[in-house]
C-alpha cells in the first residue's frame, strides 16, 4: 500500500492510495480533481473509487467533476449531503481493494455523517493507516459543528483512540503548528508537546507536510485524546472526560479567534463553505 500525500487549497490534503500489485487506486477527499488526475497519470494507476470523509466543500467539491471525467467511478461516504455520492456506507462496513482492507468508522462530531477509514494489508510489515478527515488531526481535531460532545468523545477516544498505536494518521488539514501551540497552552510542561512543536516549526519553515503522525505519538501530545490525563483535567477544571473535551473545544475556538481574528465577511464566507448557511434561491 502506497499513500501519496497531495496538498491542495490553502491547507487541505487529498490522498491517493495505491494497491501496488494490481495498480488500483483509491482517492480520499477529492477537492481538486485536476491535480489528482495529474498524479494518477504519473503513477500509471487505475482510479476506481473515492472515499469521502464528510460533505464539506473542501473535502468533496471535486467529486462531481471527477465522476464526469471517469465514468463508472464509485463515490462512497456516510452522508447523503456528499456530492456525487453513489453509495452510502455504514459504520463497521468493510471494503476490499486488492490486498487492501478498509474498515469504515463513523466518527461524528465535526459533522454527523463523518466517516473515517482504517486501511491495512494482511501479512504485511507496513503499519495500518487511518484517513481521519476532520475528526482527528495531528495534535488536534476538527471543530464540533454537529452532534453532541458525547458523540465526539466516542469518535475520538473510543473509536479512533483505540486503533493500533502504530497506525499512521492521515488527516484532512495542515493545522499541526497551531494545534501544538494550543496543546502547549493546555500542557505547558509536556515534553512531548515541546519536542513535537519544535519539529513542526522546522517542517513549516521547510514547507513540507507534517502528516502522517502515528496514533501512539498522538496519545502523548494531542489534548483531545488525553482527556483522562490529570494535567488536561486541571486545565479545564473538569473531571468527566466528555466535560473535559467540551471545555477543550471551547478553549481551542477562543484560542484560534485570538490568533487569527476573522472579519465578519470572512466568517460569513466560511460558514457558507461549511454548509452552515444556505445560498439564496434563484428567482
Amino acid at each position: 500500500m502506497k499513500v501519496k500525500v497531495i496538498p491542495v487549497l490553502e491547507d487541505n490534503y487529498m490522498y491517493l492510495v495505491i494497491e501496488e500489485r494490481t495498480r488500483e487506486a483509491v482517492a480520499v477527499d477529492v477537492a481538486v480533481p485536476k491535480r489528482l488526475l495529474e498524479i494518477v497519470g504519473r503513477e500509471r494507476v487505475s482510479l476506481t473509487t473515492v472515499l469521502t470523509t464528510h460533505h464539506h466543500w473542501d473535502h468533496a467539491r471535486g467529486n462531481a467533476e471527477l465522476a464526469r471525467l471517469l465514468p463508472g467511478l464509485v463515490v462512497l461516504g456516510a452522508d447523503e449531503r456528499i456530492c456525487a455520492l453513489t453509495r452510502r456506507l455504514a459504520h463497521g462496513e468493510e471494503l476490499r481493494f486488492g490486498a487492501i482492507h478498509v474498515r469504515c468508522l463513523l466518527t461524528p462530531g465535526h459533522t454527523l455523517g463523518h466517516m473515517s477509514y482504517f486501511l491495512w494489508e494482511e501479512e504485511c510489515p507496513d503499519p495500518p493507516a487511518v484517513f481521519s478527515g476532520d475528526a482527528l488531526s495531528v495534535a488536534g481535531c476538527g471543530s464540533r459543528l454537529e452532534g453532541t460532545v458525547q458523540q465526539m468523545y466516542q469518535s475520538l477516544v473510543e473509536t479512533l483512540g483505540t486503533l493500533p498505536p502504530e497506525t499512521k494518521v492521515f488527516c484532512g488539514h495542515e493545522h499541526t503548528l497551531g494545534n501544538l501551540e494550543f496543546a502547549q497552552k493546555v500542557e505547558p510542561y509536556n515534553d512531548h508537546v515541546k519536542a513535537k512543536l519544535s519539529w513542526a516549526k522546522q517542517r513549516d519553515e521547510d514547507d513540507v507536510p507534517t502528516v502522517p503522525a502515528t496514533l501512539g505519538e498522538e496519545l502523548l501530545y494531542n489534548p483531545f485524546l488525553r482527556v483522562a490525563e490529570e494535567s488536561v483535567r486541571k486545565f479545564t477544571g473538569k473531571v468527566a472526560p466528555s466535560d473535559v473535551l467540551d471545555v477543550l473545544c471551547r478553549e481551542r475556538a477562543s484560542f484560534e479567534r485570538a490568533a487569527e481574528p476573522l472579519q465578519p465577511q470572512a466568517r460569513a464566507l466560511l460558514a457558507l463553505q461549511w454548509g452552515l448557511l444556505s445560498t439564496p434561491r434563484q428567482k
